[in-house]
């Protein structure tokens, strides 16, 4: 299903520069580098351009998000540890209105208690965990097919 003039900005947080070197059995092999290389030619075959960013700073997250707004029209975001502790990233989600997809490697509700809550996820469309670097190709699949991105904003 191609999307025409579908823009979607793919957010990670702190230390998903890391992946394929940080704790692999929890996070897999796979480099931030190789996911990005296959979201954007996964979104390409969709019709969607995909822009890519990762930071380790909350506000530089919150200022992107912020940007996003009448310039994208869809989110994907890993939020990593601000998952689950930051209220800013979750009420800019909420101030700018764009339709976001929470994404995470690992499977939340696998592993220690604090991370089974999701500040995002009550600002989400939805939520896609425990696939590794899938889940990004998910949420775009899923993206193709939210009835807002389909119709038109």
């Amino acid at each position: 299903m191609k999307k025409k003039g579908i823009s979607v900005l793919v957010l990670n947080g702190p230390n998903l520069n890391l992946l394929g070197r940080r704790e692999p059995g929890i996070y897999g092999r796979q480099t931030l580098g190789e996911i990005e290389r296959l979201i954007v030619r996964r979104a390409r075959e969709l019709g969607i351009e995909a822009e890519c960013f990762q930071s380790n700073h909350e506000g530089e997250l919150v200022d992107r998000i912020q940007r996003a707004r009448n310039k994208k029209q869809a989110i994907i975001l890993n939020a990593g540890g601000y998952t689950h502790s930051s209220v800013a990233i979750r009420d800019a989600i909420l101030a700018t209105g764009v339709p976001t997809i929470e994404v995470h490697l690992s499977n939340l509700y696998k592993r220690e208690p604090f991370r089974h809550q999701s500040l995002i996820a009550q600002v989400s469309v939805g939520q896609i965990c425990g696939f590794g670097g899938v889940g990004y190709l998910l949420a775009l699949e899923a993206l193709a097919h939210l009835p807002v991105l389909r119709d038109g904003r």
